[in-house]
């Protein structure tokens, strides 16, 4: 079974590419969200087994969007992305309960794979 995939970034260019990329790698993308409070309902309409979710969001970050589908009865794995570099976090990188990090010029399904496992 392929995993399902929803693609959460405030930038459509970036959402499209994302989704054709991966899905040129047998992901299926079930949906994409714009900001933290699609992606939460965008997760509960839709179920995906991962999401892969931009820090830098308008409204609620990654991080707190993160921490929201953690606490969920069967969350999704998350995946952080940015076009920043993973530093600029700082420690928060290591204290969210995201499963893994890739900076958004890495992003392939291979690299989406080994994170997920």
């Amino acid at each position: 079974m392929r995993t399902r995939v929803l693609i959460v970034d405030d930038h459509d260019e970036f959402r499209a590419s994302a989704a054709a990329l991966l899905e040129a790698d047998g992901f299926v993308v079930v949906g994409s969200a714009a900001h933290g409070a699609a992606a939460l309902e965008a997760v509960a309409r839709l179920q995906p087994d991962v999401v892969l979710l931009d820090v830098q969001l308008p409204g609620l970050d990654g991080f707190a969007v993160a921490e929201r589908l953690a606490a969920l009865e069967h969350p999704p794995l998350v995946v952080l992305v940015s076009g920043r570099d993973p530093a600029s976090y700082g420690p928060r990188l290591n204290t969210t309960r995201a499963n893994g990090f890739i900076a958004k010029r890495e992003l392939s399904g291979a690299a989406l794979a080994a994170v997920i496992g």
